[in-house]
């Protein structure tokens, strides 16, 4: 039977290593469609909740894990030896940054040596993970082949960039375009096989390369268009102009606007790292990326300007942020996921203690965080806690928040998110 008639029948046996965001959302469409999918992840606590039927991610339910695990259709190991009983192996293990801004490819590597020690012939390997163009080609190609089997001949390489959005309810693993670029024209068909039985649509493209570069172009046009929308902000911050009002009033133009918004920062895992992989690889071959580093300041001085405006609304009921009470509302990076990775809350948070201020904090997603060596655990967000705070500071807009609670009995208030726009409050102090 060949790969094609193998995928199509659903008789593969389907692994995919990294059971994040991205790796159990992708191996629970595979389990949906009818494949017997094995998920490894080296976090030993992770896969005992997966196989308990527990979710650790917010955009697959426990219901979906209890069903696929108590049919049979998922398990989860940390075993990378069952990776000789698969016939495709996708990766999706976390690609982040050094301090220096490198690429940490330490990650990549270690799936990639652990997938050589059981590869065999005829199997399909799929890199997901965002990484640097030519990283499929040139750092997990001749790492496989040490094995003695060849890309292309032996067995199927390609290289599919995830762009899963957490928490978006619309656009979701199975329907957003698969774009899959192979090695050779069989390693993509091969891919395109595998995967066009659970996606909606699949984007075949050139070469591995192409597919890489990508999710890096997607990312970065986010990354300076927000960081312009920022730079805007700090502006009419200047000219007493409210920023909120210029880009609703820009946005009803038909044809040539697209609305990026302002905000306390850049947060995940995607934004505020990939565009350094592109700009990274450029500086390798003597290119200067000024966007992508342009908007990178930009956005990186967010925090701090989250800190002035705090700063500011305390001056205006005679306090200073040396021992005041503030409470953030909403530490994820982003609404309704618990996320905190590259979050700005984070920044904010250090740099307000840094000056002496006392933190709360509320986020029905995010049980507690960890700053500065110590443990900060989350409160529920009541009329007391509002009260007793000297300024509540709204860092990410999760839909369960009560607007009307926060902006009855909050002393004074930061809207970082233009969540409280329907509100003309004095008290209330705008991005």
């Amino acid at each position: 039977m060949d790969f094609k008639e193998k995928f199509r029948s659903k008789d593969a046996k389907v692994g995919v290593i990294g059971l994040g965001y991205v790796g159990l959302a992708l191996a629970g469409e595979f389990a949906k469609v009818g494949f017997n999918v094995t998920g490894i992840d080296n976090n030993p606590d992770k896969v005992k909740t997966i196989n308990s039927g527990k979710s650790p991610i917010v955009d697959v339910s426990d219901d979906e894990v209890s069903e696929f695990i108590n049919s049979g259709k998922m398990k989860a190991v940390t075993d990378f030896s069952v990776i000789s009983e698969l016939d495709s192996v996708s990766i999706c293990v976390p690609t982040p940054l050094r301090k220096t801004k490198d690429p940490d490819m330490s990650f990549i590597v270690n799936a990639t040596e652990n997938i050589k020690k059981h590869l065999k012939p005829g199997q399909l390997i799929i890199l997901e993970s965002t990484t640097y163009p030519g990283t499929t080609d040139e750092l997990v190609q001749p790492i496989l082949e040490k094995s003695g089997l060849i890309a292309g001949k032996d067995f199927y390489l390609a290289f599919s960039p995830e762009r899963v959005d957490p928490g978006n309810k619309q656009y979701t693993t199975k329907n957003i375009p698969k774009v899959i670029g192979g090695t050779t024209e069989e390693c993509t068909e091969a891919a395109k096989s595998l995967y066009g039985q659970v996606m909606d649509t699949i984007v075949p493209v050139s070469s591995t390369k192409v597919a890489e570069t990508v999710k890096l172009l997607e990312n970065t046009f986010r990354s300076v268009n927000i960081g312009m929308a920022n730079e805007m902000a700090l502006m009419c911050q200047k000219l007493n102009i409210n920023v909120w009002d210029v880009i609703f009033a820009a946005s009803t133009k038909p044809f040539g606007f697209m609305p990026f918004y302002p905000g306390p920062g850049l947060g995940g895992h995607c934004i505020p790292i990939d565009p350094f992989y592109l700009s990274w690889k450029a500086k390798m071959s003597g290119f200067e990326s000024r966007f992508i580093e342009l908007a990178s300041q930009v956005n990186s001085t967010m925090p701090a300007f989250v800190v002035e405006k705090i700063t500011d609304a305390l001056n205006s009921t005679k306090k200073s942020v040396n021992g005041s009470q503030i409470l953030i509302i909403g530490v994820a990076y982003k609404n309704d996921i618990n996320d905190i990775r590259e979050a700005p809350s984070l920044d904010v948070i250090n740099l307000l203690q840094a000056k002496g201020a006392k933190i709360v904090y509320s986020d029905p997603y995010v049980p507690a965080i960890k700053i500065n060596n110590s443990t900060i655990s989350a409160s529920d967000l009541t009329e007391n806690l509002l009260a007793e705070s000297d300024c509540a500071v709204i860092i990410t807009n999760h839909s369960v928040f009560d607007c009307n609670l926060i902006v009855k009995h909050s002393t004074v208030l930061v809207d970082t998110r233009n969540a409280l726009k329907d509100f003309k409050d004095e008290h209330i102090v705008r991005l």
